[in-house]
């Protein structure tokens, strides 16, 4: 038994004492025979293994209360309205379902509810009979969303460290840390996986973690978005069990679900439907039947509640208003004898009046903190850091992809232009090597971020809206993680290219070249990270050339008569940092260097200054190019952070979208 996760010992020995006929283990009136044992008496022994967990990182219990929500989308010429003024409440000790067909809004009120969403929403919401402070619900809450977006190439154990390092911070040691970790991966069945990763890990076992990397700053409150999405009956069933374990510690859950079974349904303590925008019932899941009945719907004694009150609503749209007008959208509820629940056992663990006294002096003391996060800026900034050196260190495939990258396309224009940077006769197939060079720095780090940032904006916005750290300081650490990488690989490649190209073997000239490099990189990338923000990837993918396309040829514009270039045109190439990038590497092969060697009788370019006087670069200095790259370099990475920051809420998705589509059907 040594090696049985104590929640398994837990069910086991409620199990056992059900056959032997314990009074303490009734048989629950809302579930099958076959599943009495998962009653209160026998979930609240199983729960007693976050005891330790609760005694460290205490958090008061939370009541929600919601009135006359309404939420309007669109303008004004053409607003929707997906809630119509619901009401309802939460509370502590319950596990909550939202039901209702596809499009009644069930999603778009946890939203809500948890924060999430906030512009376009009328109606008023109190927790623990005060007004909402979303700056202390936020740090009570937590929010888990449909998909399990979770870190891939670390461990179960790193990953529980890693949010417990940023979440408890200097709160706890790291000896207090480990047992919460150890304990919260023993309830939820993951402790004989904790040195898994995280993409090996089955579809139950990822719902699983999802729930336990926000348990560990031990919200009170836990919102879960369709959280059976992708699971078989028996992974719903253990996850449905497992939240209403966590409740019965006194945490308020309330999660959206599609079409639960008969047997799913009956481990919900609290009901809220809702169809067309309207709460059709709230109260205890065994009084939904009764309900119905009083407005007509008879339930077959052999038939789901949740399928049958899930048809009537579809079947029969005006049913909805009248189940609405009958519990008053969502004001009345429908409750079982809170004493008499589930084998006689209050589910609530304290009276309303000690979570009152309780929230109040929680709320009072977090607001002397004036602290945001748990932990410090740098604190987060040096976990983030060393999470991302980790997983790109973990990822071979990819680490050798880029390598191969680099060797290969080094080789091929090194190759191309073989020998031809102290060729007299062929300066302009030097400058054709300069801009490959060019090329291959800007579209490599631009198209990377473009690809693959997209996919980690998703798990970004889980951590950044469960408060596990700052977007400033995620932003810094996510701007140094991919310096050593870039630095290594850009120096292999400058370095073949430059020696098999022939230049002047300089090493101050190799240096300076290498500069201007890597800084296009830096820079480029910045460009690649507000696109991969703003777009998709495949948008991105076609936003990010057209971008940089035209920059390409405002670039090399002038080349044979740079001293005659416009001064229209000469702005519009200001506008270019790629300008900035061909001239400092121009300038790094050509200025003040000794006259080319010449195989002909008469070689155009082997002066140099005549070479830079065509191609408009003669008065550039090297220091103007690093300056205006550099300016550059910090406008896109500004740009890429805001850009961050608003796409991370909801809203600015939600409205980005709208403009857009609008755009196009004027079009």
């Amino acid at each position: 038994m040594s090696n049985i996760p104590l929640v398994r010992r837990a069910i086991a020995g409620a199990a056992m004492a059900h056959s032997s006929g314990s009074n303490e283990v009734e048989s629950s009136p809302l579930g099958p025979p076959e599943e009495s044992h998962w009653t209160p008496a026998a979930l609240e022994r199983a729960g007693s293994t976050l005891k330790a967990l609760n005694r460290m990182a205490k958090r008061p219990p939370v009541h929600i209360i919601f009135e006359d929500i309404g939420y309007t989308v669109g303008s004004r010429k053409e607003e929707r309205r997906i809630l119509h003024n619901v009401s309802g409440e939460f509370r502590s000790g319950e596990l909550t379902c939202i039901l209702g067909p596809s499009g009644a809004g069930k999603s778009t009120l946890l939203n809500i509810l948890a924060g999430y969403t906030s512009n376009g929403v009328n109606g008023r919401i109190t927790v623990n009979g005060h007004a909402r402070d979303m700056r202390v619900f936020k740090k009570l809450s937590s929010y888990i969303m449909q998909d399990d977006l979770l870190q891939p190439q670390l461990t179960v154990s790193e990953s529980m460290m890693i949010a417990a390092d940023l979440k408890l911070g200097k709160e706890l040691g790291k000896a207090e840390k480990d047992l919460i970790v150890e304990e919260i991966l023993q309830t939820l069945g993951l402790w004989d996986h904790r040195d898994t990763m995280s993409h090996h890990l089955s579809g139950g076992q990822s719902k699983r973690l999802s729930v336990a990397l926000e348990l560990v700053n031990n919200p009170p409150i836990i919102f879960l978005d369709e959280p059976t999405t992708g699971l078989d009956i028996v992974s719903i069933r253990q996850l449905v069990v497992l939240l209403r374990l966590l409740s019965r510690q006194g945490r308020t859950i309330v999660c959206t679900i599609h079409q639960p079974s008969a047997s799913l349904f009956a481990l919900f303590d609290r009901v809220y439907v809702l169809s067309r925008g309207l709460c059709c019932y709230q109260g205890a899941a065994p009084l939904l039947v009764p309900f119905c009945a009083e407005v007509g719907h008879i339930c077959p004694t052999t038939h789901n509640p949740a399928d049958f009150i899930l048809e009537t609503l579809v079947g029969d749209p005006e049913s909805a208003a009248q189940m609405s007008e009958l519990c008053q959208n969502g004001k009345l509820s429908r409750k079982l004898d809170r004493m008499t629940v589930r084998g006689g056992r209050k589910p609530v663990l304290k009276s309303d009046e000690s979570i009152q006294k309780i929230f109040v002096e929680h709320v009072a003391k977090e607001q002397m903190q004036k602290m945001e996060f748990p932990t410090t800026f740098l604190t987060q900034f040096s976990i983030l850091l060393l999470r991302m050196f980790k997983q790109t260190r973990r990822n071979t495939l990819s680490l050798w992809i880029q390598f191969a990258h680099h060797i290969s396309a080094a080789l091929l224009i090194g190759g191309i232009f073989f020998l031809v940077g102290n060729d007299g006769t062929a300066p302009v197939a030097n400058f054709k090597f300069c801009l490959s060079v060019l090329v291959f720095f800007m579209y490599t780090y631009v198209m990377i971020p473009v690809l693959l940032f997209p996919s980690e904006l998703r798990m970004i916005r889980r951590e950044y809206f469960n408060r596990w750290y700052s977007l400033k300081a995620y932003y810094v650490a996510l701007t140094l993680s991919t310096l050593p990488i870039m630095l290594l690989l850009g120096t292999l490649f400058i370095i073949i290219t430059y020696v098999m190209s022939g230049q002047l073997m300089e090493v101050h000239r190799l240096f300076l070249f290498l500069v201007i490099a890597i800084i296009t990189g830096i820079c480029s990338e910045g460009l690649g990270l507000f696109v991969g923000t703003m777009f998709s990837v495949t948008n991105g993918s076609i936003v990010g050339p057209a971008i940089v396309a035209p920059l390409l040829a405002l670039c090399c514009y002038g080349t044979g008569f740079g001293a005659s270039i416009e001064k229209m045109m000469r702005f519009l190439m200001s506008i270019s940092y790629l300008r900035y990038s061909v001239t400092g590497f121009c300038l790094a092969l050509y200025h003040k260097r000794p006259f080319l060697e010449c195989s002909t009788d008469v070689c155009l370019y082997s002066d140099p200054r005549i070479f830079l006087r065509d191609l408009g670069m003669a008065t550039d200095t090297y220091g103007t190019q690093i300056i205006f790259l550099t300016i550059f370099t910090i406008l896109f990475r500004v740009a890429a952070y805001f850009a961050l920051r608003y796409r991370l809420t909801s809203e600015f998705t939600s409205k980005f979208m709208t403009h857009i589509s609008k755009f196009l059907k004027h079009r």
